[in-house]
């Protein structure tokens, strides 16, 4: 009985190839074996790097993956608000809630250097971070990741657009002074 148990072999213990090992079993010694033609990857497949990568060419794109429409860029502030906002602020300023509360503020989508960015590079920045950034990549899908691209380019436009692309209906709003505080709550609450 005991003769028995010493030739017990567990599987963790089974021989095996190691990754980029030679092999012996294979008449041409390698232990690695090239994929099956047509072989399809498991899980989400990075076919179209432009949109999974924001790149072109290895550069950074300076096209969208999809039309942006009212839609896309509707989801895109939907996303920034959420994610984006509370360090970037509403209008990409730099001066969201967190810099108001003592941390170090990011900088604003309007300044130069940040806005002649390719748009690729704000994908890129969610994907992966920058600086004080973390990445966004688990938390905002990719779709969503170019949709937030998209408002943040409208947001920069809008502080740069002519008087000649607003509709002549609602340039009247354009003289109002912003609203800077949320009105109080009726009977003083908060």
């Amino acid at each position: 009985m005991v003769a028995l148990t010493a030739c017990r072999q567990d599987m963790h213990d089974a021989p095996r190839v190691e990754p980029h090992e030679a092999s012996d079993v294979f008449a041409d010694g390698q232990g690695n074996r090239p994929l099956v033609e047509g072989t399809v990857a498991r899980g989400t497949l990075s076919a179209d790097a432009l949109l999974t990568t924001g790149r072109v060419d290895e550069q950074l794109a300076d096209v969208f993956p999809f039309p942006v429409d009212r839609k896309v860029l509707d989801r895109g502030q939907e996303k920034f608000d959420t994610f984006c906002a509370p360090c970037h602020g509403r209008t990409g300023l730099g001066n969201g809630m967190i810099v108001q509360r003592g941390f170090r503020p990011p900088p604003s989508f309007h300044e130069e250097r940040v806005r002649t960015q390719p748009v690729g590079h704000y994908f890129d920045v969610m994907t992966n971070g920058f600086g004080a950034m973390l990445d966004y990549r688990s938390q905002v899908d990719v779709p969503d990741r170019w949709a937030i691209a998209a408002y943040i380019r409208a947001l920069q436009y809008s502080q740069r657009a002519p008087l000649a692309d607003v509709p002549e209906a609602r340039r009247p709003e354009l003289d109002r002074p912003a609203v800077t505080e949320r009105p109080a709550a009726p009977g003083g609450g908060h």
